[in-house]
Formats: C-alpha cells, sequence, structure tokens
C-alpha cells in the first residue's frame, strides 16, 4: 500500500468518495465544521499530509450557514470569535484559508473554482451535518474523506450503541494507548498562494450581517470563543483548579470545573490537547484520572449515543424499561408547568429557578445541575415525551454547549434512564432515577450558588 493508501485505511479516516486524487487538481481542500481550530485537528493533519504527499498546496474550506438547526445569534456570536484564531494558525502552518457564508456557502461551487485534487472532511454524529456529508459524496468529483477528529478513540472502533459506562470504558480504556498521542501540526511543504479572483472574507468580518436569525438569546459577556481563548482557560483549569477536581466538580457554587465544554463542542479546542495537558500536569493522579474519565469517557459515550441512535434528541432514544416504567405512571397526578414559566424560571423550586437562570444568562450550566434540572422537567411535564422535548429546547436554546451530543444523553440519561439502570418505584418517574430538592441541595452548598444566580440579574 502507498503512502496515501496508508493514510486513507487510518481508523479515524471514512473514505466516502473513493478513487485515485485528481492528477490535474490544483489542492487539496480541508472542509472544515465540525472541528473549528488550526491546532492539533487530526482533520487537517489528514489534509496536510495528503497534500505533501501528493505535492499540492492544501486549503481549508470555512463557510458558516445561518440554517444550522436551533442555532441563533449567542452561538453565531461564540462561532465569529473562533475565526482570527483559525487564520492565525494556518497560516503559521502555510495553508490557506478561504472564508465565505452563505448564501456563498457551498463547497460544490467553491471546488468548481479550485478544482481540488482531493477534499477531506470532519466527521459529526449529528443528524442534519451527516446528511450534509452524504450529498457531498454524492456529487462531488474527486475522493472524500471525513476524519473523526473530536475524540480521542475513533467512535467507529466501539461498534453500536454502548449500554452505558461499564460497557464503553473497557473498550475506550484498552485502545487510549494507541490513540491518546500528539496530534501533530504539519507545515504544508508547498504554500498557498491565493489565486487572482478567488473570493474570501476577512478573518473579522461580521458573518451574521444580513442573516435572519433568532435574536432572542444575546451572546455571552466576559467570554470569547477561539483556541487562544481556550488554551488560557485550560492552563488556568489546570494551575487553579485541577488538583481539586474530584472534589469541586460536584459543588456548583465553587465553579471547579474546566468550562470548556463550549470550546470543544465548536471544536476551537481538541480533546487530545487537553487530556495531553492534563496527562502532563502536576496534579495528583486521582484528579487526573476524574477528570479524563469525564473528557473522554463520558463524553466519547455521549458520541457513541449519538452516532448509533437515530432517536437521540427526542423520547424514543429511551431504554425500554424506562418506556414501560413511565407509561405505568402516565396517569400519576402532577405539578404542571408551562413552557414559559419554566423557560423564564419561575417554579416553586429555587434551585431549578437557579440553575435555569445561570443558563439563561451565561450560556453554562454546571453538569451536575443539568442532571436535578432535566429530573424536575420531567416531574412537571404532561408526559415524558414533551418533558424531553422541553429540555432540548431549552438546552438547546441557551447553552454555548446546546445541540451537542454531551447535552442530548444528559437528558436521556435524566429522562429515559439511557446509560442508567432501574431505581426504586416513584410517582411520576416510575423506576427512573428521582433527585429531590432536599438531597440535592445537601451535597453542596445550594443557598449559596442560589444567591451566585440571582446576582446574575442585579
Amino acid at each position: 500500500m502507498d503512502e496515501l493508501g496508508r493514510l486513507a485505511s487510518n481508523a479515524r479516516v471514512t473514505v466516502r468518495r473513493s478513487g485515485a486524487p485528481d492528477p490535474d487538481g490544483k489542492y487539496v481542500v480541508y472542509w472544515m465544521q465540525r472541528s473549528q481550530r488550526a491546532l492539533d485537528n487530526p482533520a487537517l493533519e489528514v489534509a496536510v499530509q495528503a497534500a505533501n504527499l501528493l505535492y499540492k498546496p492544501c486549503v481549508v474550506f470555512f463557510a458558516p450557514v445561518p440554517f444550522y438547526p436551533h442555532a441563533n445569534l449567542r452561538h453565531y456570536r461564540f462561532l465569529s470569535q473562533g475565526i482570527p484564531s483559525i487564520a492565525t494558525g494556518l497560516k503559521k502552518r502555510g495553508i490557506g484559508f478561504v472564508l465565505r457564508r452563505y448564501p456563498d456557502h457551498h463547497l460544490l461551487k467553491f471546488c468548481e473554482q479550485a478544482r481540488p485534487a482531493l477534499v477531506v472532511g470532519d466527521e459529526n454524529p449529528m443528524r442534519e451535518p451527516e446528511h450534509w456529508r452524504e450529498a457531498v459524496a454524492a456529487r462531488l468529483g474527486v475522493p472524500f474523506w471525513t476524519v473523526d477528529a473530536d475524540v480521542i478513540v475513533p467512535s467507529r472502533l466501539l461498534l453500536k450503541e454502548q449500554y452505558g459506562a461499564y460497557t464503553a470504558r473497557p473498550r475506550i480504556r484498552r485502545l487510549l494507548p494507541e490513540f491518546l498521542q500528539p496530534v501533530g501540526n504539519t507545515r504544508a511543504k508547498i504554500g498557498w498562494k491565493s489565486p487572482h479572483g478567488l473570493q474570501s472574507l476577512p478573518p473579522d468580518s461580521d458573518l451574521t450581517a444580513g442573516w435572519k436569525l433568532d435574536c432572542s438569546v444575546a451572546p455571552v459577556a466576559g467570554i470569547s470563543g477561539g483556541t487562544d481563548h481556550a488554551l488560557k482557560r485550560l492552563k488556568s483549569f489546570i494551575r487553579n483548579d485541577l488538583a481539586n477536581y474530584p472534589v469541586d466538580r460536584n459543588k456548583p457554587e465553587r465553579d471547579g470545573t474546566s468550562r470548556l465544554s463550549a470550546y470543544l463542542h465548536f471544536g476551537h479546542i481538541g480533546p487530545h490537547t487537553v487530556a495531553l495537558a492534563v496527562q502532563k500536569s502536576k496534579a495528583p493522579k486521582a484528579a487526573k484520572e476524574a477528570f479524563l474519565e469525564q473528557l473522554i469517557v463520558r463524553r466519547e459515550l455521549a458520541i457513541n449515543f449519538v452516532r448509533f441512535n437515530p432517536d437521540y434528541d427526542n423520547f424514543e432514544s429511551g431504554t425500554p424499561w424506562a418506556h414501560k416504567s413511565l407509561a405505568e405512571h402516565a396517569g400519576d397526578p402532577r405539578k404542571i408547568y408551562s413552557e414559559r414559566q419554566m423557560e423564564e424560571a419561575q417554579t416553586h423550586d429555587p434551585l431549578w429557578n437557579a440553575a435555569q437562570r445561570q443558563m439563561v444568562v451565561t450560556g453554562f450550566m454546571h453538569n451536575y445541575l443539568r442532571m436535578y434540572w432535566a429530573k424536575k422537567i420531567l416531574e412537571w411535564s404532561k408526559t415524558p415525551a414533551r418533558a424531553y422535548q422541553m429540555a432540548v429546547y431549552l438546552n438547546d436554546k441557551y447553552e454555548l454547549d446546546g445541540r451537542d451530543p454531551n447535552g442530548y444523553a444528559g437528558i436521556a440519561w435524566a429522562i429515559v434512564g439511557k446509560h442508567d439502570r432501574p431505581w426504586f418505584e416513584r410517582p411520576i418517574f416510575g423506576k427512573v432515577r428521582y433527585m429531590s430538592f432536599n438531597s440535592t441541595s445537601k451535597k453542596f452548598d445550594s443557598k449559596r450558588y442560589i444567591q451566585q444566580m440571582e446576582a446574575l440579574e442585579g
């Protein structure tokens, strides 16, 4: 097998359109979508290595659109803030960057202009992006590869939907030594020179100008997107919080988590960068293991759920035992809150209201409270299906890391027993795990947390 064939046979690579690269092609194009970074990006690395083997320049094509499902101004602002870091990083590596926006966003149109020899993209387990990749593979006239760039262990190697962390963990850990390695940031041997007349926007362009977006959710103050900001946040977390992570991660009032979820969601930083930095740190072994369990095992279990379960964002994704148990309690009396009351944090529960307020104002909710938050939505909704729908709506609308496998897996765990086991029978919940205000409040300083969230709105 030649060097290009070995590159294509990597476990991280899916050949969606096979064949030999076009010998008359001018470039290798990397179609950037999920992995929005120039640093430690396995998809970009494959594209650059292929370009070097073909002795051609490499160019990144990035073209945001205003119709990504459930995205709003908050999400697009964070995305846009990351583009200057991408452009700077690519320039340092001799890689071209073509930035366009809707309605000039079509990859196929760009390929007609650029005449690539080969196109490389990144993987995304979500429904709509997968359809986009299928459409491109069907119509593109040159080979098309996609690369699973935002996991440590390639998702395909888990083979099927895993029942829970206890089944995924040994599979992932067995493969970690092979895949938890530096990604590499290879320079392009043939530097990019933009041909005359090829359209590209400046990296600091207002991409959303003139778009009809949902502007009801304001951008979050005090946080900026981009690889540079992600690396600063990672450094701060390792220096100040990692050592105490095993305890503080379940204390919402202490803010002891990494706060990297939004950066991981947009691909401004990759899990390899984070995991290797944590491994090299001087933090206690137990702290590093606790964090890597969340970053790798739990996060990749969520991605496995979305990849292999087509109902990941609705009630049908649940386990059979949970469906049966919830159905048996369908007629149980319950206190019902309207969607508006929940969205505006107008319930009788001060802890739930505080968590909802944190999400609305900051675009973030502490993961421990996300579980409680979703379970109360189940308790206060007419049906479990409505509860699931409401939790997805709120999560995707307000969270900076919304529209993400982690969010969908968390909602599925809380409402329909995904990755969990049957518990004691209770009204409404049946055998789905229950969380109460009293028990949850006793596990951290809930009064302090509630006060902190009340202060967010002055």
